[in-house]
C-alpha cells in the first residue's frame, strides 16, 4: 500500500497594498493596507499557523511599472506594488510567534554582492531556527536597472549566468563561516571559539570578486532551501536536496 502523501500549503503575499489584485485594498474587509504595521504582519503569522499552513511566500519587487504610456503614473495612482518595502525585515517578528511557519523570502541579487547577503541570510536563518529559504530572483523591470545607474536592463539569460555565479559565492562564504566554528559563553563569562579558525577565502575568477574572512555567523545549514525560476540551474550551482526529515522537521526548515 503506498504511503500517504501530504498537502503542502503555502500562503503568497508581498510587503505592499493589494499584491496579485490592483485595488481589492477599497474593499471594506481587506487589511492589505496595513501592510507597513507590523501587527498585520504578526496577525497573518498566527493565522497561518493555526491554519497549519506550511509557509509564507513574500515576493518583492525593485522598481516601478512604467511601461504604460511610458510612465509610472498608472501603476502609482493604482497602488500596483507601488509602494512596495523590503520584506526581510517581516520574517523575525513573524518566527518569534509561530513555530512551524516557514517562511520565503525574495531577495534579487542584481543589487547587492554576495558578501553582506551571506551574513543576513545566516542571521535570518538563526533567528527563525532554520525556517527561512531564499527565492532566488535577478529583477527584470527596466526602472530598477535604471536606478542603479544601468543605461538598460541586462537580458535574461546574462543574468541567470550571473546568478549561477553568485550562488557560488554565497555557498562558499558560508561554508567558510561554518569552518570559522560557532562561538559559546565559557563560565568566566567569556565568548571562545569551539573549534576551527577563520580560512581566508579568495575568489577572482568571478563577477563577484571576494578575498578575506566573512563576517558571518556559523549557519544552521550552509545551504539553505532555494527556490528559483527562469531557466533549471547549472549542474554545480543547483542547492543540494534537504536531508531526510521528518514532516513536522520539513516544515520547520523550508517553505
Amino acid at each position: 500500500m503506498s504511503s500517504q502523501r501530504e498537502i503542502r500549503l503555502n500562503a503568497f503575499d508581498m510587503n505592499c497594498i493589494g499584491h496579485q489584485s490592483p485595488g481589492l485594498w477599497a474593499h471594506p474587509r481587506d487589511r492589505s493596507w496595513q501592510y507597513k504595521d507590523l501587527e498585520y504582519w504578526v496577525d497573518l503569522a498566527r493565522l497561518l499557523e493555526r491554519g497549519k499552513f506550511d509557509g509564507l511566500f513574500i515576493a518583492d519587487v525593485l522598481g516601478i511599472y512604467d511601461v504604460l504610456n511610458g510612465s509610472g503614473d498608472a501603476a502609482i495612482r493604482q497602488a500596483t506594488q507601488v509602494p512596495v518595502n523590503d520584506p526581510l525585515a517581516l520574517i523575525t517578528p513573524m518566527a518569534l510567534v509561530t513555530e512551524h511557519l516557514g517562511f520565503g523570502l525574495t531577495a534579487s541579487l542584481s543589487f547587492e554582492h554576495p558578501y553582506p547577503f551571506a551574513r543576513r541570510l545566516s542571521t535570518l536563518d538563526h533567528l527563525t531556527k532554520g525556517r527561512v529559504g531564499w527565492n532566488i530572483v535577478t529583477s527584470y523591470l527596466e526602472s530598477g536597472a535604471r536606478n542603479i545607474g544601468q543605461q538598460t536592463q541586462t537580458d535574461h539569460d546574462t543574468r541567470y549566468d550571473y546568478a549561477d555565479e553568485y550562488l557560488q559565492v554565497i555557498y562558499k562564504l558560508l561554508e567558510e563561516a561554518g569552518r570559522m566554528g560557532r562561538c559559546c559563553a565559557t563560565e568566566s563569562g567569556r565568548s571562545s571559539a569551539i573549534r576551527g579558525k577563520s580560512i581566508p577565502l579568495t575568489i577572482r575568477d568571478s563577477s563577484f570578486p571576494c578575498r578575506g574572512s566573512t563576517s558571518a555567523s556559523h549557519p544552521r545549514s550552509a545551504r539553505r532551501c532555494c527556490i528559483r525560476r527562469g531557466r533549471p540551474a547549472a549542474a554545480n550551482s543547483s542547492p543540494p536536496a534537504m536531508p531526510n526529515a521528518s514532516s513536522s522537521q520539513r516544515r520547520r526548515r523550508c517553505c
